[in-house]
């Protein structure tokens, strides 16, 4: 019968065999215990062992399936985790706007601090020296190739999906780099942000940058706050263990960091396609603020409704 279930699952078994199971497993429970007790059959013993692990696997093992833990998860585990752990999304947050507001005021009072911020391959030939066109074209893909397009975006999906990993892995150095992590990504936002004002481009960067940004930034928030959640509970483990604290608050890290697989996922869609292909400025603040408000609604209110 177990592993008629296991071949096939346990749902092709009959009602019969359905309602005999549990008795049978309890059955093979005793029947292990007298084995152990009075057998020297090696072999024997070793294969009820095997058959009572099945069998309590397919008793009380898990019944919900792989779309279904995922949507539970989506739906209220992972909110909820982040509700809990508000404080810290909102200091990860704060890393970043510090850093942003830095890496302007240092920009625009010498502009070769943008080179020190931004890598030459993030810049995508932009710098002080662009002019207002240079700078509007990348903006709105004038006289750009799709291949040129495409490398840019592959460019800013994968530092920002490295800077949330890298805040969160640094969770583990006690904390300390989680917060220099967030701020380099938001002085690098700042430094752009300052060549850009000073072409008065400013609201057209943000327009460009929000449709996928309010999603990426996000999930950079959350990473950065896993990181940070990782950080606190090795050096204020309370009155547990240092480990044993750890061990249970970065499950509640890895919950953060999981959720934000698909807002990578999902920025990264947006990035590549609509930002490019849609230059209209309004249609891009609308997106940007739709995006905002959804993920708002989401993080405050899925899965209170399930209880």
């Amino acid at each position: 019968m177990v592993e008629r279930a296991e071949k096939r699952g346990p749902r092709r078994l009959s009602a019969e065999d359905l309602s005999r199971l549990p008795a049978l497993h309890r059955a093979t429970v005793s029947s292990l215990s007298v084995a152990r007790a009075i057998t020297l059959d090696r072999g024997l013993i070793a294969y009820l062992d095997n058959l009572c692990v099945r069998a309590h696997l397919l008793v009380y093992g898990p019944s919900v399936g792989l779309i279904k833990s995922t949507r539970r998860f989506m739906s209220q585990r992972f909110p909820e985790t982040v509700r809990r752990y508000a404080k810290a999304v909102a200091v990860a947050w704060a890393c970043m706007i510090i850093g942003t507001l830095a890496g302007l005021a240092l920009t625009r009072s010498d502009p070769e601090m943008f080179y020190v911020f931004v890598g030459k391959n993030l810049a995508g030939g932009r710098g002080p020296m662009s002019t207002r066109d240079e700078l509007r074209n990348v903006l709105y893909g004038i006289h750009k190739s799709p291949d040129a397009l495409a490398y840019l975006t592959s460019e800013l999906f994968t530092h920002n999906t490295r800077v949330g990993f890298t805040a969160f892995a640094f969770g583990m150095l006690f904390g300390l780099p989680v917060f220099l992590a967030l701020i380099y990504n938001g002085l690098i936002l700042g430094a752009f942000w300052a060549i850009h004002l000073d072409q008065g481009l400013g609201l057209d960067l943000w327009l460009w940058l929000l449709p996928h940004g309010v999603t990426e930034l996000l999930a950079i928030s959350l990473c950065g706050a896993a990181g940070l959640i990782l950080g606190h509970a090795l050096l204020f483990p309370g009155q547990r263990p240092r480990m044993q604290n750890l061990g249970i608050e970065g499950r509640n890290a890895a919950v953060l960091v999981i959720g934000t697989i698909p807002m990578f996922l999902l920025a990264g869609l947006i990035e590549g396609v609509l930002r490019q292909l849609v230059n209209d400025v309004a249609v891009r603040g609308a997106v940007s603020l739709l995006t905002a408000l959804l993920w708002g609604w989401y993080f405050a209110r899925m899965g209170r409704e399930t209880r």
